[in-house]
């Protein structure tokens, strides 16, 4: 239940006033709901200006942006179209999607799998990577203005901790993520 008086999410009570499962919850404590809201917050609002930057700047998407990185940090600039969807975490569909938008742009083109000629792989394109390379300064730029520089450096040594910790709790799932 959501109370709006103090804009929190409370546990849903029973007729007695007792919440399901209340044993089995640890509820975050005010300061650890701020830091959690604030992370919340700061990485949409982080990640909708990059998108805006690099559209506005040069006609390319966030996403689009990650898979031009992605191609270009793998051998042969090649990579099967299921592998690339999984580390860039969005679906197969809407990979497709982006990388037939991508292909019209002359960005990328798509090619029968060299290791079994059965699968399709995206492959970067000359252009694609000239794309990359004249993007990749307002990326940076960006991550540094609205991140990187914000923090001191044990802080954002910190983040780059917590999110070590995560991403090794959770990376089973997904391998193809992991870029670090």
């Amino acid at each position: 239940m959501f109370n709006h008086e103090v804009g929190k999410l409370l546990p849903m009570t029973t007729e007695t006033g007792a919440t399901p499962h209340d044993q089995d919850v640890n509820w975050l404590d005010e300061s650890q709901q701020r830091s959690w809201r604030a992370y919340l917050v700061g990485t949409t609002l982080l990640m909708d200006r990059l998108d805006r930057d690099l559209r506005e700047q040069h006609r390319l998407s966030l996403p689009e942006y990650e898979i031009l990185v992605r191609l270009s940090e793998v051998r042969g600039n090649r990579m099967r179209m299921a592998v690339l969807a999984d580390s860039v975490s969005h679906s197969r569909s809407r990979v497709t999607h982006t990388v037939t938008r991508m292909e019209q742009a002359g960005l990328v083109t798509r090619d029968s799998c060299l290791s079994d000629g059965r699968g399709v792989e995206a492959v970067l394109t000359p252009y694609g990577r000239q794309v990359l390379e004249n993007a990749a300064p307002t990326h940076v730029a960006g991550v540094r203005a609205m991140l990187v520089d914000l923090a001191a450096d044990d802080d954002f040594a910190a983040v780059g901790r917590v999110f070590d910790a995560v991403a090794d709790k959770l990376v089973e799932s997904n391998p193809a993520l992991d870029i670090r």
